[in-house]
């Protein structure tokens, strides 16, 4: 029997967590815009998606200090032997021997300082490349944000349908439940128009009845559980929707150019990958720069000063342990090797091609997936209008028949038959409007559209 075979598939879909869901007080009424926006705020992969900015931008910062001066000390302490200018006056002695008893102490501090000029796109191509990077990194926080938001959607329109089918089955099996009592009273009254027969079937009916009862409990428990982990309350927290029932939404549906244009226009990947080839194509020209040396501006300070050793003022003697050095100068800085910065310009190189392969794969395939989405709006829509037909057909047909049979003029398998053909149509109404809702979701996300109420 096909009764109730399109309930039981509408209780699944669009519901597919594991959490369970229990049963407290103080119950939280959210419309489906605020679960979108909750969602949103304590979404951890937003959380993740920021700390990749947050990355970003410091190896922004990083690139930008480069530009400064930077400066390198070093400071000694320890031991040096004694020495006095009549070592070296009248002539100087090389033979002296050394002596533990001849030994002072000395310190030191050196500093050098350079100041960056010219580096041939070493700095500014990798400060380039960072910014690009953070346009990156942003569009794909707004890639995680647009799936959050289609996920709601799906969890939130699930719990509607979810319940739409316990009330359905609720109120065929009430109906049931009277033409059940309604039988037994005709059959004691010995009409001919009910037998043993119908009894068992009503009875085989119910049973299936309160079988899918439980199936929709189930349903209703597994969507509220879903829209609880996503929206990142407790698991026995009492959420109620704003809206009642699963009701047809008006969408204003354009043409398929103009959404796949919308596509292209605002989707973030399309942007992510724009920003991508910047940044690679920067990081390129940076690894290029590595062919050419580093002009800057150098600056010396060097002391040091030792205890019962007389400083010499003469250009021609260096005391590494009493001295007075400054100076500056122009300098150029140059690394040579064999291959290694040829190899690393081609894997810049095979990176940026990458992308532009990633970004052919996008131009075919976001239309394709705008399409699919527009075609089953439009699929969607027409559905719904046609099994509203249909399953309110089904409905004057099931209060006919319950109708006949009460005034003992209609067989009892008549009104088996009027509720199956209801059961079906109303189910299969739901699941339309189901569809519209989650289709105009799903084309909102494929067009990058701003959020948008779909509530009555």
């Amino acid at each position: 029997m096909k009764l109730f075979v399109c309930i039981c598939w509408a209780l699944c879909a669009g519901v597919t967590i594991t959490h369970a869901a229990e049963t407290p007080s103080a119950p939280l009424v959210l419309t489906l815009d605020d679960c979108i926006r909750m969602a949103l705020k304590s979404a951890p992969e937003l959380g993740e998606a920021q700390n990749d900015i947050d990355l970003a931008t410091s190896k922004l910062d990083e690139a930008k200090s480069y530009r400064f001066p930077q400066l390198e000390l070093t400071t000694l302490l320890g031991p040096a032997p004694m020495a006095s200018r009549a070592d070296i006056d009248p002539k100087v002695l090389t033979d002296k021997p050394f002596s533990f008893n001849a030994v002072t102490w000395f310190t030191s501090a050196d500093a050098t300082i350079i100041q960056p000029l010219y580096t041939f796109g070493k700095i500014s191509e990798n400060m380039k490349a960072a910014t690009h990077g953070i346009e990156v990194d942003r569009s794909r926080k707004q890639q995680r944000a647009n799936e959050i938001v289609q996920k709601v959607h799906e969890y939130y329109n699930g719990l509607l349908l979810a319940r739409e089918m316990k009330e359905l089955v609720l109120e065929v099996e009430e109906i049931l439940i009277k033409a059940r009592e309604k039988a037994q009273k005709l059959l004691n009254q010995g009409s001919d128009t009910v037998d043993e027969m119908d009894l068992y079937k009503l009875d085989a009916f119910s049973g299936m009845a309160t079988k899918y009862l439980e199936e929709a409990k189930k349903g209703e428990a597994l969507a509220l559980a879903a829209l609880r982990s996503r929206l990142g309350l407790p698991v026995d927290a009492v959420l109620e929707t704003g809206t009642e029932r699963l009701a047809i939404t008006d969408v204003e549906i354009l043409s398929l150019e103009t959404y796949i244009q919308n596509a292209r226009n605002r989707r973030p990947e399309f942007h992510q990958i724009s920003e991508g080839l910047k940044a690679r194509s920067a990081l390129i020209e940076a690894a290029k720069a590595n062919y050419y040396p580093d002009i800057f501006l150098g600056g010396l300070f060097s002391w040091a000063y030792a205890d019962e050793r007389e400083r010499v003022q003469n250009p021609y003697i260096n005391d590494q342990f009493n001295h007075l050095v400054a100076g500056v100068a122009l300098g150029a800085r140059w690394k040579l090797d064999f291959g290694i910065t040829g190899a690393k310009v081609a894997g810049e190189r095979a990176q940026y091609n990458r992308l532009l392969s990633t970004r052919d794969f996008a131009d075919a395939n976001v239309p394709l997936q705008v399409k699919k989405f527009y075609l089953d709006l439009v699929e969607a829509k027409n559905s719904t209008i046609a099994t509203r037909n249909a399953y309110l057909n089904a409905k004057k047909w099931a209060v006919t028949a319950i109708a006949n049979f009460d005034f003992g003029m209609g067989p009892a398998k008549d009104i088996f038959e009027a509720l199956q053909a209801y059961s079906t149509m109303r189910a299969d109404f739901f699941k339309s409007i189901y569809n519209y809702r989650i289709a105009a979701a799903n084309l909102d996300y494929a067009t990058n559209e701003p959020l948008r109420s779909l509530e009555k």
